[in-house]
């Protein structure tokens, strides 16, 4: 503890972030919340990321630099940070976002205010530009485990988890999608997702194709049903449904407004 500052662990997974990790490093080197340590795993990366974080890494003692020896994913970088963290406090930061710099102090001091073990929180969007897009997808004040599985609402770099009340924890190993995994499992024990309707991060959004990354999307998210949650035919048909109509809805605000969420 610092001033009375819970130790937080900052999850960073990278892979050929040389041209954003400097910001990402910084927005988390701005925050009011000074007690926190940046774990970085570069998922072996075949430009200057790891020569930037290690320069980062020597400035700041907070900053440190974890390397896997094969290209592994995301899940396996984030387990691998997850294994060496220190901190009581577990926030997740992809290696191309960035946070407010109030968002650690605002989000921890309501989750001791009120005895929460998960919550997540608004956003901005921005391009590959870094022009800004406006606001995520809006979130509701709470998600239970059958609210996440119609839609995840939840953006990963801006969940912040108690981990003296859920413990250890470990993200499934998929390619994709392994975040919601966690969240579904996190509330399918009975922690229940609060949601602070205030921005407090910025997603940047990629230039992908909407089209092939829906049935991608679309794709994965049925395995989640039928291969990780083990739910049966009709409850995944039924789910899957609460999720095609909520995507269209997004996809179709997007294409009008020029704006688009993280999920």
């Amino acid at each position: 503890m610092t001033d009375n500052q819970p130790l937080v662990s900052v999850i960073t997974p990278a892979y050929n972030a040389a041209a954003v990790i400097e910001e990402t490093m910084t927005s988390v080197m701005k925050q009011s919340h000074t007690n926190w340590e940046m774990l970085i795993v570069d998922d072996c990366s075949t430009d200057e990321t790891r020569n930037i974080v290690r320069e980062y890494e020597r400035a700041d003692s907070r900053i440190r630099l974890i390397e896997l020896k094969e290209n592994s994913g995301a899940a396996v970088a984030r387990n691998a940070a997850l294994e060496q963290a220190s901190g009581s406090f577990a926030a997740f930061l992809d290696s191309d976002d960035q946070w407010l710099p109030n968002k650690l102090e605002r989000q921890i001091a309501w989750m001791k205010k009120y005895g929460a073990a998960f919550t997540f929180s608004q956003y901005y969007v921005i391009d590959s530009d870094g022009r800004n897009l406006g606001l995520g997808d809006v979130i509701p004040p709470q998600v239970s485990y059958r609210d996440l599985l119609k839609q995840n609402m939840i953006g990963c770099l801006t969940v912040v988890v108690d981990l003296t009340q859920t413990g250890p924890l470990r993200m499934v190993d998929i390619r994709t999608r392994q975040d919601y995994v966690l969240w579904l499992e996190l509330c399918r024990r009975g922690f229940t997702a609060y949601g602070l309707g205030e921005p407090l991060a910025v997603y940047r959004r990629r230039n992908v194709s909407i089209s092939s990354d829906k049935k991608k999307m679309a794709r994965q998210n049925w395995k989640v049903y039928r291969e990780v949650e083990r739910l049966n035919l009709l409850k995944s048909s039924y789910y899957f449904m609460h999720y095609a109509l909520n995507k269209w809805k997004k996809y179709r605000r997007a294409s009008t407004s020029g704006n688009g969420g993280v999920r």
